[in-house]
């Protein structure tokens, strides 16, 4: 496939979503606008059975890739994935067993063909780090590592943190940055792409392709999906936007960010062009109402991931039942294994744990029939409906 240099469709991929391109914005952009073909990756580990949306915008930045004529690999990191990326972390991960990883990712290609093309002449190659990580030596992973100083590992924060909180670093935390270089040594690519927290170990990618290949391997990172005090969405939070959600899900969850995430969500999340968005910050600043920029916001999005039709029925539910106070006419239906109010919410999968469940009906989030429950043994009748917040409804049977 021929690579396409138009200046244009390059800028767009050089700047929009972007945090930092390494070495420099002028090595990349020379590789683009020269013609020659790359390869580049962007892993992903199977710590849970779906891909999100901070998995999207990697996504969409390697689909601007792929589209013009590059060679892009989506690897699955089912060796990683079992010691788990300590970033950001302040305690180890729990370490997961390569049955556990594989089940985890079953389904992956098929959620990202939302965003990355599997078939044709350019097709996204899927490759597994356990092909080459599994298969090291003792002596192998000690000349590895002696490209690694145990001073440039403990120039991260959260082993800084771990440090003066007195909480344990394990060594097996150390190699994973360790393996995630290597991968790209395995597979010989010109470039990574990330989020914006993996720069430290796709940077300790780029200085082992420099020691074992005298290759430049370029590095692009993503901007990060954040609210005002840098926090991700989360499980814990209840906004993280699966990409097996439903449209109704999806919309009701961008309607959840705060208002600093609409223009960061419009840049990252949708193909509304930049001078549209440029526009639309305009606008937050000079007023207008972010409700009605964030139910904007929310139609893009689920059809971005989704299509137009189901953004457009996303947008009439959530209209009808969260603005006009309507309880919805179809909802998910459940018969539970037991009728007390906390059982019904940990298995229609409202909550994610009965402490969850106990926690929002504490904080009075959890009605029956429109009523504000408070007890933990409330006994609900089949036909009742069960709401917790504005967003999530189960019918029991």
């Amino acid at each position: 496939m021929k690579v396409n240099t138009d200046q244009k469709l390059i800028e767009e991929l050089l700047t929009r979503g972007v945090e930092n391109i390494y070495p420099k914005r002028e090595f990349l952009e020379a590789k683009l606008k020269s013609g020659e073909p790359l390869t580049l990756y962007t892993g992903y580990d199977p710590t849970g059975p779906t891909l999100h949306i901070g998995h999207a915008i990697t996504m969409r930045k390697l689909r601007q890739f792929q589209d013009l004529g590059h060679k892009v690999i989506m690897l699955i990191g089912d060796f990683t994935g079992m010691i788990g990326d300590p970033t950001d972390k302040t305690s180890a991960r729990q370490q997961l067993t390569h049955k556990q990883v594989l089940q985890n990712c079953q389904n992956y290609r098929k959620q990202a063909s939302k965003i990355l093309n599997f078939s044709g002449k350019n097709k996204v190659e899927v490759k597994f780090n356990s092909k080459w990580l599994a298969k090291m030596n003792f002596a192998s992973i000690l000349e590895l590592t002696s490209h690694f100083t145990v001073q440039r590992m403990m120039e991260r924060d959260m082993f800084q943190e771990r440090l003066k909180e007195a909480k344990p670093i394990y060594v097996h935390e150390f190699m994973y940055p360790v393996m995630q270089a290597y991968d790209s040594v395995a597979m010989n690519v010109d470039g990574e792409v990330g989020g914006n927290d993996q720069t430290f170990n796709m940077l300790a990618g780029r200085d082992l392709m420099k020691d074992l290949k005298n290759k430049e391997k370029f590095v692009l990172t993503t901007k990060l999906l954040v609210d005002a005090t840098g926090k991700k969405m989360g499980k814990s939070e209840g906004n993280m936007i699966s990409l097996v959600d439903s449209p109704e899900e999806m919309f009701g969850k961008v309607m959840s960010w705060t208002d600093e995430m609409i223009v960061k969500g419009f840049e990252l999340c949708t193909s509304v062009p930049m001078v549209e968005i440029n526009s639309i910050n305009s606008d937050l600043q000079n007023g207008v109402n972010p409700r009605d920029l964030k139910i904007h916001l929310a139609g893009e999005v689920v059809k971005t991931f989704l299509g137009s039709k189901e953004a457009e029925q996303a947008k009439e539910h959530f209209i009808a039942t969260f603005s006009k106070k309507q309880t919805p006419e179809e909802m998910p239906e459940i018969k539970p294994s037991a009728y007390d109010i906390v059982t019904v919410l940990l298995e229609s999968k409202i909550c994610l744990s009965r402490t969850d469940a106990r926690r929002q009906i504490e904080q009075g989030g959890v009605k029956v029939n429109e009523e504000k429950i408070t007890a933990f043994d409330f006994v609900i009748k089949p036909g009742n409906v069960v709401q917790k917040g504005s967003r999530f409804f189960v019918r029991v049977k």
